[in-house]
């Protein structure tokens, strides 16, 4: 099969591409820069040249190939600011990818998040996002990535293989840029590694090899209308994190108070003291996956995260 990938180049499209090709596949990725261009080259893809805003020439792509994994958001407005102006770009991206699709029976897989649906208790893949009443307008980006996420379902009703892969807060590994190593930042920094409150919420963890590989079961098999975890560990308490980080950091492990979180961990320090832990039961059943790479505490203490 050939498919497109859009955000190939990224931290994890370029595992997809990578796993995708050595399952035999052809891939297309999706290039904004020379920089992306010629590093989808050197992992053996074909290049197609634009962005999400250019919704013809997605939706071409998608017509051309024999499905889509879509994978690109705009991170970089969105945690500067525009989350919702992010998450607008997205939605147009997929109804651009529906609208092509419809009626090919062609795969449509989206990633999501495991966070904002239940706090407290392990999501599952069978909660739903909370829909809004009708006649409400949307507000802020995450209420529109959840209804994406449900629009996206819905697409199977149109003859779209639509499915959602919900992705955990931290997809870790060599290289990693994201949370985890935004929390090494800010305690290399502030010469503390902190937790908020008694650190005994938990996040959700996966390998970003392991989640690479569920995007492709997902591309070539996954149900219609189905919503997959990439969630290798259900739960890892954040002061667990935070001692990891102290002792190679060679810096004090200390709680944070939850009323000064947003100073002390900047913009995460509305996400480092949630409780949202997710489970991968059903996931693990029906697509036959099963992380086989270390978990979160184990990469961190191999000590990559700390180098340089």
């Amino acid at each position: 099969m050939r498919y497109f990938i859009t955000g190939a180049s990224g931290w994890i499209g370029s595992a997809v591409v990578e796993q995708l090709i050595d399952n035999g596949h052809e891939v297309v990725g999706l290039a904004r820069s020379r920089a992306s261009a010629q590093k989808l080259s050197t992992m053996g893809a074909d290049v197609h040249e634009g962005s999400l805003d250019d919704l013809e020439s997605l939706a071409e792509a998608a017509r051309s190939t024999d499905g889509v994994i879509h994978l690109a958001f705009k991170h970089d407005i969105a945690f500067s600011g525009d989350f919702l102006g992010a998450a607008t770009a997205d939605r147009r991206a997929v109804e651009a990818f529906g609208e092509a699709l419809e009626g090919s029976e062609k795969p449509l897989v989206i990633a999501s998040g495991t966070t904002g649906y239940v706090l407290g208790r392990p999501i599952t893949e069978h909660d739903g996002h909370e829909a809004r009443p009708s006649g409400t307008e949307v507000t802020s980006g995450p209420q529109l990535r959840g209804d994406t996420a449900e629009f996206t379902l819905s697409l199977a009703s149109r003859g779209v293989r639509s499915v959602v892969v919900r992705l955990p807060p931290t997809n870790h590994g060599k290289g990693d840029n994201g949370f985890i190593a935004t929390l090494v930042a800010i305690a290399r920094a502030t010469g503390v590694a902190g937790y908020v409150g008694d650190g005994s919420n938990r996040w959700p963890a996966v390998h970003r090899l392991d989640s690479a590989r569920l995007f492709c079961l997902a591309v070539e098999s996954a149900p219609p209308a189905s919503t997959l975890h990439a969630v290798g560990e259900e739960g890892v308490p954040l002061r667990d994190v935070a001692h990891v980080m102290g002792q190679h950091l060679n810096v004090p492990v200390s709680s944070i108070d939850p009323a000064d979180a947003e100073e002390h961990f900047s913009w995460l320090g509305r996400f480092v003291g949630l409780d949202v832990p997710a489970a991968s039961a059903f996931t693990r059943e029906l697509m036959h996956w099963e992380p086989t790479h270390e978990g979160l505490i184990t990469d961190l203490d191999q000590g990559h995260y700390f180098a340089g």
